[in-house]
C-alpha cells in the first residue's frame, strides 16, 4: 500500500487579470508521505497559497489530478469534497482564526462535534491535544486571555481535531516574534511527528524550512526540489 498522503500531478492554475491569463501553476506535481515534513518556499507572489488552496481542496484546479490519502478529486461534487477535506486535511493559517467567544478547549471540540463526533469523546480529544501543545492548564481560557503563541498553539491543536492525515500550514509562525515562532514550530514539529501526518508548511523563513525534512520551491509555476 502507497505511503502517499498527498499526490499532485501535473496540475495547472489559470487567473485572467485584466483580460490577460496568469498561469500560476504549469504543471506542478509533488508528492508527500506520511511522516514527511515538507517546506514550500519561493517569492511573493509565486502561487505558495494558491498550491495550499488547491492541495486543501479550497480551490478547483484547471489540469492535472490531486489525491489525498489515495482519494482522486477529479469527479468530486463540492459535498464531496467538503467531506473529504473535513476527514482527511488539518489547517493551519498565519492568523489563528480561534471563534473568540469560545474557550481554548471548545474550540478544539467544535470542528469535532460538526463532524458527528459524540460531545465526550470530542472534550476528550481536545484535552489531550492541549496537553501535546503545553496548555492544558488555558483550557478554559478565551483567545483573548491567551498570548500570540499560545493562540497558535491552540489553533494547531484544532487542524489535528478530527484526526486528519494531511497537515497544510501558511506562514504559520509569520505573525510571530522570532523567539515565539521558533517555539511554536517545535510544537508544531512535535505534534506532526507523534500523529504521525504528512505537512505541507509554506514559509519565508529558510532557516525553519532547512529544519524540515525536505524543502520544495515554487518558481514559475512550476515546483521544484530545493
Amino acid at each position: 500500500m502507497s505511503n502517499s498522503v498527498l499526490s499532485l500531478t501535473g496540475v495547472r492554475k489559470v487567473f485572467n487579470q485584466g483580460g490577460r491569463k496568469l498561469e500560476v501553476l504549469r504543471g506542478a506535481d509533488l508528492t508527500i508521505q506520511r511522516g514527511e515534513m515538507v517546506a514550500l518556499v519561493g517569492p511573493s507572489g509565486a502561487g505558495k497559497s494558491t498550491l495550499l488552496q488547491i492541495c486543501g481542496l479550497l480551490e478547483g484546479a484547471d489540469g492535472g489530478e490531486i489525491s489525498i490519502d489515495g482519494n482522486l478529486s477529479s469527479g468530486l461534487g463540492e459535498r464531496q469534497r467538503t467531506a473529504l477535506r473535513g476527514r482527511t486535511i488539518g489547517f493551519v493559517y498565519q492568523y489563528h482564526h480561534l471563534l473568540p467567544e469560545f474557550s481554548a478547549l471548545e474550540n478544539i471540540v467544535i470542528p469535532q462535534l460538526i463532524a458527528d463526533r459524540p460531545r465526550g469523546v470530542a472534550r476528550q480529544r481536545a484535552e489531550a491535544l492541549l496537553r501535546q501543545v503545553g496548555l492544558e492548564d488555558r483550557a478554559g481560557h478565551r483567545p483573548g486571555q491567551l498570548s500570540g503563541g499560545e493562540q497558535q498553539r491552540v489553533a494547531m491543536a484544532r487542524a489535528l481535531a478530527n484526526g486528519p492525515a494531511l497537515l497544510l500550514a501558511d506562514e504559520p509562525t509569520g505573525n510571530l516574534d522570532p523567539g515565539t515562532g521558533d517555539r511554536v514550530f517545535e510544537v508544531l514539529t512535535t505534534l506532526v511527528r507523534e500523529e504521525g501526518l504528512a505537512a505541507l508548511i509554506a514559509t519565508h523563513n529558510y532557516d525553519l524550512a532547512a529544519r524540515m525534512d525536505r524543502t520544495l520551491s515554487l518558481q514559475d509555476g512550476r515546483i521544484l526540489e530545493g
